[in-house]
């Protein structure tokens, strides 16, 4: 099995370096890929240094699309897709590979330790349990995790996954309509908690309003 790395990072420059280089020390991985997406910091220079390839956007244009551009430059069997802040806690995801390497799931889900969540609000995260369940009759533990492994050929026949914060609930649903096979996988991964400042809130509005979108674009397809 070989894996390709694709992390979407906007501003992540205090991150990327750790979280390139426990990228590289996964098994498989042949690739590193960092779609710069249009961050103002040195982003895009550390992740270089680093030995990953570097996608460069001149606007931020947001996550999905930043996915859609990593996952089009990977050239490994399987996509693993992770959060830029993870650190080096991004050593846990060896747990996703080894679940489709097993042929255990099409599509493995990290789940994380409550504690990782201190500081979020738990109304985005329980819509998207209940517009999955409702659509799909599946409940899922992390349904905004960003954190997934899935054979390339798998992901390709997803279709469409939207704009912005749209990505994990319609990939899930998606998957889960195609009949894939799709597991989550505890992991003590561990990143930056949204908080109670200005751009936190603006962050959860952000993502209330893509699932609510996914939700409604899944529901009418």
């Amino acid at each position: 099995m070989t894996v390709s790395v694709v992390f979407p990072a906007h501003n992540e420059a205090d991150t990327i370096a750790a979280s390139v280089k426990a990228a590289w020390a996964l098994p498989g991985v042949v690739q590193v890929i960092v779609v710069d997406d249009g961050s103002s910091d040195n982003t895009a220079t550390l992740a270089r240094a680093g030995g990953a390839e570097v996608v460069s956007l001149s606007a931020n244009v947001g996550k999905a699309q930043a996915l859609r551009l990593g996952v089009e430059a990977a050239c490994a069997d399987v996509v693993l897709t992770l959060d830029a802040d993870l650190g080096e806690s991004v050593g846990e995801a060896s747990r996703l590979l080894a679940a489709v390497d097993s042929g255990a799931a099409d599509l493995a889900i990290a789940t994380f330790p409550k504690q990782a969540h201190r500081g979020g609000f738990g109304l985005v995260v329980g819509l998207a349990r209940w517009g999955i369940r409702h659509l799909t009759g599946r409940q899922m533990q992390a349904p905004l995790s960003g954190q997934r492994a899935c054979r390339r050929q798998a992901l390709s026949e997803l279709g469409d996954l939207g704009r912005g914060w749209q990505v994990e609930v319609r990939m899930t649903i998606q998957a889960l309509r195609r009949g894939l096979t799709v597991v989550e996988v505890e992991t003590q991964m561990s990143h930056r908690p949204t908080g109670r400042r200005l751009r936190d809130f603006w962050h959860r509005g952000g993502q209330f309003v893509g699932v609510v979108q996914a939700l409604w674009n899944c529901w009418h397809s």
